[in-house]
């Protein structure tokens, strides 16, 4: 039985074993009373089933209501663009204040844990919010403190959530009422006007994209898992490309599925839970998932529910964007500590609706960045208003929203990192083939598991390879448990010629794309891309 709460609802924690602890305090800055951190009821948490929220008119992020403040700490070094547009300090103090001012007459609930889990780069998250499911939320999403550093918690940043608080744009400086702005040398973050979770988590991704290269940590919108005998291996993708569901491999272990740090040391999670999309999910395709969205304490956003507590994960008639919340310890195979070694593998995921690149492809080091640069997928005909047949997405470091600094900073530090620990790459298409979407059919899952197995295993160090005439990469000619015509897309087309023609289209797109990035990467870097 699922529990379900609305925009405007309010439920009683407690009496579903999540309450709020005892003890009050003040914050130093702002003269917000608070109650302290959110605690779980152990022996309670397996009887009740997921949380279902409504997120209202906002069912996804809103990339044109971020802002930066331009602010002499920072400025500098921020890639000021139409990802990071920026707020002067005046409508900042005048946002935080209208913020603060709601809070202070609400019952709060103030959730204080820490992002990434090596504690030489770990930084002290406090959210303040009057939204118990919000509350959470961050609870779920981060990583928890012991009772020892709870007790002497300091926050190194503040996240002021209002989602009831609207901006008034001429008076704000805002492009709508919706606001998330991020004051980087404070590490304050206030958001407004939408009740969608992800912006927490995803301003806490801005906010450590920012800091943690200064510490020189690449900072990676990746999934992360290691085999039993140590190999780590990374998966970069933008939203619907398989970063969750790929990492969720029963034959190694998790270490997280979103955002992760590589260090001197290895890769370490930033964070203490897992935000997975869950529209059509299928318990034999995905079963450890299947099973967190079914568990008390998971959050479920803008999932179907019927009147006897059903839920229907297919359903999309509220968006395609289902979300669920829960802790990575979820995950039978997850690993506590969230941290491993330097990674032996690098695979980008691209959800190519064109139906032209191959499933697996092996890249140079110098078409990886020609590729990290670029982040490549595809959005599909139906899934918006005016998309009427596939439309190219290009995402620098599979993750432009969230990177405050010039991608290049990012592609200069993965460059560094992929020649130190001689790391593999490759390229693997999650999309279409035999056509594009619509006329052909999405890739086999079990073909794309297989093939990782194999890439990750090393079992295609010693397969024969052919050169992409158009891409320049390398693809397998043949891989055990695969069938041989799937490695080579233009033999699935009924026409080749028309494959010929769309294959070029879409190398001009890239090189079009590229173009921005090019004096900054370097010649060699350009040239690795499409021969066009």
């Amino acid at each position: 039985m699922a529990m379900t709460i609305g925009t405007e609802g309010r439920i009683d924690l407690g009496e579903h074993g999540i309450d709020a602890g005892g003890r009050v305090h003040l914050h130093p800055s702002t003269s917000i009373l608070y109650t302290h951190t959110l605690r779980r009821d152990e022996g309670r948490l397996a009887e009740g089933g997921p949380i279902v929220v409504d997120t209202g008119r906002h069912t996804g992020r809103s990339p044109m209501d971020k802002f930066i403040v331009r602010e002499p700490g920072s400025k500098e070094r921020i890639w000021w663009s139409t990802v990071n547009q920026e707020l002067d300090e005046g409508h900042f103090e005048g946002l935080r204040d209208k913020v603060t001012s709601f809070l202070e007459h609400q019952d709060l609930y103030v959730v204080d844990s820490f992002a990434a889990a090596d504690p030489a780069h770990r930084v002290g998250v406090r959210l303040i919010t009057y939204s118990p499911w919000h509350a959470l939320f961050a609870k779920t999403l981060f990583i928890d403190p012991t009772e020892e550093e709870l007790a002497e918690f300091e926050p190194d940043a503040v996240i002021f959530h209002a989602p009831i608080i609207e901006a008034e744009p001429e008076d704000d400086g805002t492009r709508s009422s919706t606001f998330v702005v991020l004051h980087p040398t404070r590490g304050e973050i206030l958001i407004g006007g939408t009740f969608y979770a992800g912006e927490i988590k995803k301003s806490v991704f801005t906010l450590m994209n920012d800091r943690l290269p200064l510490e020189r940590v690449l900072p990676m919108h990746c999934s992360a898992n290691v085999g039993d005998e140590g190999d780590v291996a990374i998966f970069f993708g933008l939203s619907g490309t398989g970063k969750t569901t790929l990492s969720a491999d029963p034959e190694r272990h998790l270490i997280g599925d979103d955002e992760h740090g590589w260090s001197n040391d290895g890769v370490f999670n930033i964070e203490g839970g897992c935000y997975a999309k869950v529209i059509r999910l299928s318990p034999e395709a995905e079963p450890e998932i299947y099973k967190a969205t079914q568990s008390f304490g998971t959050v479920l956003e803008n999932v179907i529910i019927d009147e006897r507590g059903t839920l229907d994960l297919d359903d999309d008639s509220k968006t395609e964007n289902t979300r669920a919340a829960y802790k990575l310890e979820q995950i039978a195979n997850a690993l506590p500590s969230k941290r491993a070694g330097h990674p032996s593998s690098v695979v980008f995921l691209t959800a190519d609706a064109f139906g032209i690149l191959p499933p697996i492809a092996r890249l140079s080091r110098d078409q990886a960045m020609f590729y990290f640069l670029s982040g490549f997928t595809a959005k599909l005909a139906g899934t918006e208003i005016g998309v009427t047949k596939p439309q190219p997405t290009f995402s620098a470091c599979f993750g432009a929203p969230f990177l405050p600094q010039p991608p290049a900073v990012y592609a200069r530090m993965l460059g560094d990192r992929l020649e130190r620990h001689a790391a593999t790459v490759w390229l693997v298409n999650t999309g279409w083939t035999g056509g594009p979407f619509g006329e052909g059919q999405r890739m086999p899952i079990a073909a794309t598991r297989a093939l990782l197995d194999a890439a990750l295993s090393g079992q295609l160090a010693g397969t024969e390879f052919r050169t992409d005439d158009v891409f320049g990469f390398e693809v397998p000619t043949e891989v055990p448990g695969v069938e041989a015509s799937l490695l080579d897309p233009r033999s699935t087309w009924r026409d080749p010629e028309a494959y010929d023609r769309k294959a070029l289209d879409l190398a001009r797109m890239f090189r079009d794309n590229f173009g921005q990035f090019a004096v900054d990467a370097g010649p060699g870097v350009a040239a690795a891309g499409p021969r066009v």
